[in-house]
């Protein structure tokens, strides 16, 4: 895993849902992304509809992306694009599909394409969106009180509770597949709650030469000899990959230096 960031490009199609209330303008409202690796249609719908639409469509339209998802997981994605396709007509209609390249995950490209055929998002810093890093920057960022600038504002999980030390960046690599597929944006916190045994830590490696191998995602163990008088020390730290494929690392404590927890995969 190294820490420059890596694009990893797809095509997908995409469709933007409009609407068309009575005797009212024809206004786009939201983007339906297929993306062909995982067969799955992402939604992102405007979340106020008080500015366009009749107060009895907009009790309907607050429900229309829960509608949406469920109708899709039931189907699948393409079956459920072409139901859109040959059902909607009147106050909800679709575009023909276009192609979009998929570049930096699904979740990046239906933010820009939401920015782009919709409505702009608004960037709310830890509220709304999280920033993001490069790795190196991460580290220097968040480790040596370094002056940083983020790459990007990335729109965070929906259910997510935010706070002002979370923060972005891309993990590549097998070691940690399944829970973190090779390439994926990650969200991380600087600060590690409570003990660090068994988490999943993103680690600098004190000492590397190699860039490339220098930061590093793993589950985190210890070992410990007391000292006596509640006081202990760490005697040494494994790394451990959840790959079977994958060995683990085992250091010095002083080899290391703990950036942040892995939260979560952000798509």
């Amino acid at each position: 895993m190294g820490p420059v960031l890596v694009q990893t490009t797809r095509e997908g199609q995409f469709l933007i849902l409009q609407y068309a209330g009575p005797g009212r303008p024809v206004r786009n409202i939201g983007i339906l992304l297929l993306d062909p690796a995982s067969g799955r249609v992402h939604i992102d719908l405007l979340r106020d509809f008080s500015r366009i639409a009749d107060p009895d469509d907009e009790e309907v339209l607050a429900c229309l992306k829960d509608d949406l998802e469920a109708k899709s997981a039931e189907m699948g994605g393409e079956a459920f694009l072409r139901y859109l396709e040959d059902t909607l007509s009147n106050v909800l209609l679709v575009t023909e599909r276009e192609t979009v390249r998929i570049e930096d995950g699904v979740r990046v490209t239906l933010a820009r394409l939401f920015d782009q055929h919709v409505e702009k998002s608004k960037v709310v810093p830890f509220v709304t969106h999280l920033p993001l890093y490069s790795l190196r920057a991460a580290a220097g960022k968040f480790g040596e009180d370094m002056e940083v600038a983020e790459e990007d504002w990335l729109p965070a999980p929906e259910r997510l509770r935010l706070t002002e030390d979370m923060f972005v960046a891309r993990v590549v690599g097998r070691s940690m597949e399944p829970r973190i597929p090779d390439g994926s944006l990650c969200v991380f916190r600087y600060h590690v709650v409570g003990s660090r045994q068994g988490k999943l830590l993103l680690v600098e490696l004190l000492g590397a030469t190699d860039s490339s191998a220098r930061y590093t995602v793993k589950r985190y163990t210890s070992r410990k000899v007391s000292l006596g008088e509640d006081e202990w020390r760490h005697e040494s730290i494994r790394l451990e990959p959840l790959n079977p494929e994958y060995e683990p690392i085992d250091l010095e404590p002083d080899r290391l230096r703990v950036i942040g927890e892995f939260i979560q995969v952000l798509e």
